[in-house]
């Protein structure tokens, strides 16, 4: 594992200088790529939720990259703003890498997967973005993998996962929270999407994944989705947990139906 920095001189306030870790796979099949984002409610980064899938895609041949994004104390657009860099860089770099530009994926877990959400449709400008060349490049991934993501943005009811909100967002969660629900912000023009989630959840509710399908099934964008009916949260891999550890192997499947794998 190499770990890079994503900016010479971060912009924003940070506690700890952005960086990504490129885990090159040693027998490459694919010029396919993942960005990870791990989960951990914009509070921490939990380890098996990037490590942890970085070692599956070297496993079946595909470089990964692992993004620890800013997190609490920082707020929105920090986080953001490293997720977006993150794919900039990789894509800026695809040569260097040997990488194909457009075949770049985000993925997340929890809130983690909020931002791969959030990198995948939220196109407004955003503060320090544009500060040199790798900025040019464009932040859109071209696929995006989900895992019992955190989606829907705190309305009184019990779906959404408020702590994951409070921390992106702190004192401006009341105005800016709806502004950044990935389910609202799909368009046509959203890549296509992987979804996994265990029915029995009790952190982030699987309709979570429910509506952000149907917004994507909404706007006709190419959606496979698995519901699992035990798991709960944050199990990663889910190795210990047999039928739903089939999620890796669905996905696996799921790259190759799009030409990423062969």
């Amino acid at each position: 594992m190499e770990k890079l920095n994503l900016w010479e001189e971060a912009p924003g306030t940070f506690t700890y200088k952005p960086i990504l870790d490129y885990y090159p796979a040693e027998n490459k099949k694919t010029d396919a790529a993942v960005v990870i984002f791990p989960g951990g409610a914009y509070e921490f980064h939990a380890e098996h939720e990037g490590k942890g899938y970085a070692e599956y895609f070297n496993s079946i041949g595909m470089d990964a990259f692992v993004c620890p994004y800013r997190v609490f104390p920082h707020h929105f657009p920090l986080p953001l703003l490293d997720a977006r860099r993150a794919v900039r860089y990789v894509r800026a770099n695809a040569e260097k890498f040997g990488i194909n530009p457009d075949r770049i994926a985000v993925m997340g877990s929890s809130a983690g997967g909020h931002l791969a959400a959030l990198v995948s449709t939220y196109t407004a400008p955003i503060a320090f973005e544009n500060l040199d060349e790798i900025d040019t490049a464009d932040y859109m991934p071209n696929a995006t993998i989900l895992c019992y993501p955190v989606i829907h943005h705190p309305d009184g009811t019990k779906i959404p996962h408020e702590g994951s909100y409070k921390n992106l967002l702190g004192e401006t969660m009341p105005d800016l929270a709806p502004s950044l629900s990935p389910d609202l912000l799909v368009k046509d023009s959203t890549p296509p999407t992987y979804i996994w989630h265990a029915a029995d959840d009790t952190c982030v509710d699987v309709i979570n994944s429910y509506m952000y399908a149907a917004a994507l099934r909404r706007h006709n964008v190419p959606c496979e989705m698995h519901i699992f009916p035990y798991g709960d949260h944050g199990i990663g891999l889910a190795s210990h947990i047999p039928h739903t550890a089939q999620w890796v192997d669905l996905m696996k499947n799921w790259l190759m139906d799009m030409g990423w794998l062969a």
